[in-house]
C-alpha cells in the first residue's frame, strides 16, 4: 500500500498514537468502571465518551483559530489551550 500521499512526520504519528491511546484508555475505563451520565455546565447529560468527543472537537477549533490568528507562530500555545479546555470539559461539562 502506498502511503506517500500523506506527510508522515513524527508529529503526525504522535497525533494518531495519542488518539488511539485516548480511545484505549476510555475503553479500559468503560470496562472497569461503567459510565453513568451526569449533567454538567452544559445542561446536557453526558458520558465520558461524549466529553472526549467535545474535547477533541474543541481542540480542532482552537487549533484552527490559532492558525488563523497567529499565522506562522508555533502551535504549542494552541495545544496548551486545548489541554486546558479538555480539562475544563471533563471536570465541569
Amino acid at each position: 500500500m502506498d502511503l506517500a500521499w500523506m506527510a508522515w512526520t513524527w508529529e503526525t504519528a504522535a497525533f494518531f498514537v495519542s488518539i488511539a491511546t485516548a480511545l484505549g484508555i476510555m475503553t479500559a475505563l468503560a470496562l472497569l468502571r461503567p459510565e453513568t451520565e451526569r449533567i454538567g455546565a452544559l445542561g446536557l447529560p453526558t458520558t465520558r465518551g461524549d466529553r472526549l468527543f467535545l474535547s477533541l472537537l474543541g481542540a480542532a477549533f482552537i487549533h484552527l483559530g490559532w492558525l488563523a490568528l497567529a499565522g506562522e507562530a508555533p502551535v504549542w500555545g494552541a495545544s496548551i489551550l486545548s489541554l486546558l479546555y479538555a480539562t475544563t470539559v471533563f471536570r465541569w461539562a
